[in-house]
């Protein structure tokens, strides 16, 4: 097969055949890679990381039938990722990821601190809004350094972009998120 369709690929899965995760690989498997390997920065995990990911696929569908096959996949590799680096970093901290994570403590509030789930689905549909708003730029920005883990370089790179001119752009996101949070009462 020459260029595979997402739901093609989605059939593959349902009718069991292995080729579905072949296919799978050969659309999303860069995307994948990339996620792994921005969020455990070693490549030994991130190919351990990979294969999980492509069995979690296989576990999961059916009977779930993604509408955007990218985004379940990569966001099934950011989740596999994150929970190994946690397993393994639990005595030692991972300063690529804290340092993401620390850029945006004054904009979200810990997941820790969130008693209930009714402010957890709050925050996240507030987010989602946010995201919404967002000229494509903007979203592709903040997506790919707050979800993807992107470093600054990367992505100034890959939006023609000076890495000061990019910080900037990501200080005035996240002071802008803090902003909509606060005046939607999800942030004191």
């Amino acid at each position: 097969m020459t260029h595979v369709e997402d739901s093609e690929i989605i059939d593959l899965f349902f009718e069991r055949s292995e080729q579905a995760v072949s296919e799978l690989e050969k659309q999303y498997g860069k995307a994948v890679r990339q996620t792994a390997e921005n969020i455990l920065r070693d490549r030994l995990d991130a190919e351990e990381c990979i294969n999980d990911t492509y069995l979690k696929v296989w576990n999961s569908i059916p009977p779930q039938r993604p509408d955007y096959l990218g985004s379940y996949v990569c966001r099934i590799a950011r989740n596999t990722a994150v929970s190994r680096l946690r397993a393994e970093t639990a005595e030692k901290r991972n300063r690529g990821l804290d340092l993401i994570l620390d850029e945006l403590e004054e904009c979200i509030p810990s997941g820790e601190n969130v008693e209930d789930r009714i402010e957890t689905r709050e925050l996240t549909e507030a987010i989602d809004r946010f995201l919404s708003s967002l000229d494509y730029d903007d979203r592709f920005l903040f997506l790919r350094r707050y979800w993807y883990a992107d470093s600054v370089k990367d992505i100034a790179a890959a939006m023609h972009l000076r890495e000061n001119r990019l910080s900037v752009r990501l200080f005035r996101l996240r002071e802008k998120l803090r902003k909509t949070l606060v005046k939607e009462g999800l942030l004191v």
